[in-house]
């Protein structure tokens, strides 16, 4: 399976492997910090599956899985199809 290219979709921003997002209570999750695309938007401890993602440069939303990116040009859908085999 090919790896997949990971930054903002609007801004360009890569994430590090220290970079950590919070699953946040205010919205129903349980207060883990992890780097949502080691789990590719699941928390680790209370399995909530994250749709949108906050870029920590911009500020700005999107859907977790326009952050990945094939580096050969295909289609993001490669990607889910691969996953899902």
């Amino acid at each position: 399976m090919m790896t997949p290219d990971v930054f903002c979709p609007l801004c360009r921003w890569r994430p590090e492997a220290s970079s950590r997002w919070t699953c946040t209570r205010k919205l129903g999750g349980c207060g883990t910090s992890w780097n949502t695309f080691d789990t590719r938007g699941i928390c680790p401890k209370c399995s909530w599956h994250w749709e949108i993602t906050q870029c920590h440069s911009c500020k700005q939303f999107s859907l977790h899985g326009d952050w990945y990116h094939d580096p050969h040009g295909e289609p993001a859908e490669t990607y889910e199809r691969e996953l899902e085999t």
